[in-house]
């Protein structure tokens, strides 16, 4: 297990951030700048609820470092870095926008990722492929709502955790991946956006939404979830060798896990 931390700048060829939820208060802005500030790539894609429209309806919540997150993701693009916004459910206003560039930042519905070997990978959000979302618009921002009670449930745990010197944890995470229903249905997601990849004739797909980071192999498709920055703050990135890794960030350093240990699916 390798660790990244903030002394200096670490360079991937490529980096997928998903699900950030700026404008909630469940979202670990301090964090992600802190790991923006410490990469450089020459790919940045933005896999979808970067920004929470959903959220920002209810209530108005926009604090500095949210607005920082902004700044960070476009100096980078200023600087040089091609930027790939996909936009999800949740910033779905910005599809009325898709094939269009400002900037060095280019917004689509799916995007083609050819990796250093020359392989590729789709790059979707996902949120077409969760039935709740898919079947009813209400349905799912009620869903929404229920797994929103949690992560503020979240908050009021973490901070009597961190009171007593205990290391976050997330209940919503833990609710999400022992409930009989959710895994089924996680495995019911994984397994369409892998058909999805498949019909598109790529070897691998990219997606978000589901807020749980993973690399797997699901028949001939390398399948890749981002994961999020609500609950576990992880992030997909290609090295400069072609190697696929997630990264988690944890305490101002990110904890790198090989694509060889995370779980293959059958």
């Amino acid at each position: 297990m390798r660790y990244l931390n903030n002394s200096g700048s670490r360079k991937f060829r490529t980096i997928w951030l998903s699900d950030v939820h700026l404008g909630f208060r469940g979202c670990n802005a301090e964090s992600l700048l802190e790991f923006l500030k410490s990469v450089d790539c020459e790919y940045l894609y933005l896999v979808g609820d970067i920004v929470d429209i959903w959220q920002l309806k209810k209530r108005r919540y926009w604090p500095q470092a949210h607005n920082n997150v902004v700044r960070a993701i476009l100096g980078k693009a200023k600087v040089g870095t091609k930027v790939i916004y996909v936009p999800g459910n949740h910033d779905e206003f910005l599809r009325d926008y898709t094939g269009h560039s400002f900037g060095n930042i280019s917004i689509v519905d799916t995007a083609i990722h050819v990796r250093l070997d020359g392989s590729k990978l789709l790059v979707l959000h996902g949120d077409q492929f969760d039935a709740a979302v898919t079947s009813s618009r209400w349905l799912g921002m009620l869903g929404a709502r229920g797994y929103e009670s949690l992560l503020y449930l979240n908050l009021a745990l973490n901070y009597c955790r961190r009171r007593l010197g205990f290391p976050h944890w997330s209940l919503a995470k833990y609710i999400k991946h022992r409930v009989k229903n959710a895994v089924q249905a996680i495995s019911n997601f994984e397994r369409a956006v892998a058909a999805a990849a498949e019909r598109y004739g790529v070897t691998g797909v990219v997606c978000g939404h589901i807020h749980r980071a993973e690399i797997s192999q699901i028949g001939q498709i390398v399948y890749c979830n981002c994961g999020d920055w609500v609950e576990s703050c992880t992030t997909l990135v290609e090295h400069q060798s072609g190697e696929l890794e997630i990264l988690t960030w944890d305490d101002n350093q990110a904890t790198a896990i090989p694509a060889s240990l995370t779980r293959e699916a059958a």
